[in-house]
């Protein structure tokens, strides 16, 4: 749109709307994500953003969180809400009492009050203060762990919103006014609500129960709490107290002992179980996860084979392709299901086979010099992102499978308004790995995780509560780690082109963590080195 003055962009808005069929939630300035209160200047480029744009969602939520905590405080200012994590299509939010008391409240009576907060048509103000003085606004709430980091940023300004006599800070824009907030429903849940908000295109995803996820959150939760690490200004105690060094020892050891018990479950159901199944989203440890697996299996007597989906790929030329007409590795249709069951099959039944080897140069395969076969102490461990799919297994004896799933979902919050996503995470992971060992830049990493996520989204998440087992794969303080190595490559990124977006989303994400740079702590067995090297398995 090229160079505005004077104007602001409400009223941009009101000559542009009519162009979007969903409702516009931010602007990018010069590929910079900004909420719609910003005032014009000189911009190379204004790209209005709506809930069709891979960002709109985030913003949308995030606006609905605050309308939540500002009808909270309302009806009940003893009352305080934690955002939690997200949970069954929506935001897990706890609920607790500011005196230790069991939280007491109204679900219907909160939503009423947020419906009537989107009928005033409230004003959601934008203010800026100067560092010192957002600190000494949050210290007045009560928002220690914000007035906590926030005395150890460099950020001069911090902005602040307010409406109906709340204010806060969500780590990122929001929408203006509470009458453009109407699309959203909430479920009581636990000790708190689901706060549910629109996917892309406004469509308000139904009501879900993710039983075993949601027990996965909770160990998490412990984790955290036996740790006294809950949000990041915890975190930056530790490094800046030198303590680091056992938050990490502990860590590993919660790792250690998990990975163990899920070995002791399957060698318990041994020799009616035999074949393990390990999937998980990009970059959530599964490879590292299998060996450590693996390694417990064999402390339990069993001697287990390995086997890797990746090499039962079909042939190049009938891999499936994807609506940009390119190879689609991460469909169901790019495994040869028939093979990898058989072989599987014919194991069990003592039969020897020869392994298949994938050569991704020519796209075909190949086979292993010598066959194996299985004797009764030996478990099948098979790794790939298709091994919770009941199609990938229902050739196989149903009482021979145990399925796991591995993801990082992340312990630790910014403050208790402000969860860390798990996809953001993963992200960082994936980029200081791509650098390391595939010799990809940030900027060709952040263009590849649109696909990436959409596969998971296909073939991943709606098959993880198929999982006789969990792995959270996070560790409370792997992002202070991998901060210095994944802030240069970002910041490589150029304003002048549209990954800026998501790099500066995520160098402001990682700006909020200070460094530990001193990782003699971190063992060379730890899910952490399958991303930053000297790992004792590659």
């Amino acid at each position: 749109m090229g160079q505005i003055f004077n104007e602001s962009i409400a009223a941009l808005l009101k000559k542009e709307a009519k162009d979007h069929d969903v409702p516009i939630v931010a602007v990018k300035a010069d590929n910079a994500l900004c909420d719609l209160q910003i005032k014009n200047a000189s911009y190379r480029s204004l790209q209005l953003v709506d809930m069709n744009d891979s960002q709109g969602p985030g913003i949308y939520r995030r606006s609905v969180i605050f309308l939540f905590m500002t009808a909270l405080n309302k009806l009940y200012p003893n009352l305080r809400a934690v955002a939690e994590h997200a949970l069954n299509n929506g935001m897990y939010c706890r609920i607790l009492s500011k005196n230790g008391d069991k939280a007491v409240f109204d679900k219907n009576l909160l939503e009423k009050q947020m419906r009537c907060l989107v009928d005033s048509c409230l004003p959601i103000e934008r203010r800026v203060f100067s560092r010192e003085e957002a600190i000494e606004i949050f210290r007045r709430n009560g928002q220690t762990s914000k007035s906590n980091l926030f005395q150890s940023s460099d950020k001069n300004n911090v902005s602040i919103y307010f409406c109906a006599g709340y204010s806060d800070y969500l780590y990122g824009p929001m929408l203006p006014n509470t009458k453009d907030l109407g699309t959203f429903a909430i479920d009581e849940y636990d000790e708190g609500v689901i706060v549910r908000t629109p996917h892309k295109g406004m469509i308000l995803p139904p009501a879900i129960r993710q039983e075993k996820l949601a027990a996965l959150f909770k160990e998490a939760e412990r984790w955290a709490g036996i740790l006294h690490c809950d949000y990041v200004d915890n975190l930056n105690d530790y490094i800046a107290n030198e303590k680091v060094g056992e938050l990490i020892r502990i860590s590993e050891a919660l790792h250690e002992k998990k990975i163990a018990q899920i070995a002791d479950q399957i060698v318990k159901n041994m020799p009616t179980l035999r074949v393990v199944f390990i999937a998980g989203p990009s970059s959530s440890g599964k490879t590292t996860f299998a060996q450590r697996l693996r390694i417990q299996l064999l402390v339990n007597g069993a001697r287990p084979i390995s086997i890797s989906t990746d090499n039962y790929f079909v042939s190049r030329q009938y891999t499936p392709l994807n609506e940009k007409g390119e190879y689609d590795f991460e469909a169901f249709e790019a495994i040869d299901k028939d093979l990898l069951t058989k072989q599987i099959q014919d194991l069990l039944d003592g039969k020897p086979v020869r392994l298949p080897i994938y050569n991704f140069f020519t796209g075909e395969r190949e086979w292993e010099e010598k066959e194996i076969s299985l004797e009764e102490s030996q478990p099948i461990i098979v790794e790939g992102i298709h091994g919770l799919n009941p199609r990938l297994t229902s050739a196989l004896p149903k009482e021979r499978i145990f399925k796991i799933y591995v993801s990082a979902l992340t312990q630790l919050g910014i403050d208790p308004h402000n969860y860390i996503p798990t996809t953001g995470a993963r992200l960082i992971r994936r980029i200081v790995r791509d650098y390391q060992f595939r010799g990809y830049s940030a900027l060709h990493t952040i263009q590849q995780w649109p696909k990436v996520r959409a596969g998971e989204e296909k073939n991943i998440f709606p098959y993880q509560e198929n999982a006789d087992a969990m792995f959270n794969s996070a560790m409370i303080y792997e992002l202070a780690v991998l901060k210095k190595y994944a802030y240069p490559l970002l910041k490589k990124i150029s304003s002048n082109i549209p990954e800026y977006t998501q790099a500066r989303q995520l160098m402001e994400f990682l700006s909020y963590f200070d460094d530990i740079y001193f990782e003699d702590d971190i063992p060379n067995n730890s899910l952490l080195r399958e991303f930053i090297g000297k790992s004792c398995f590659f």
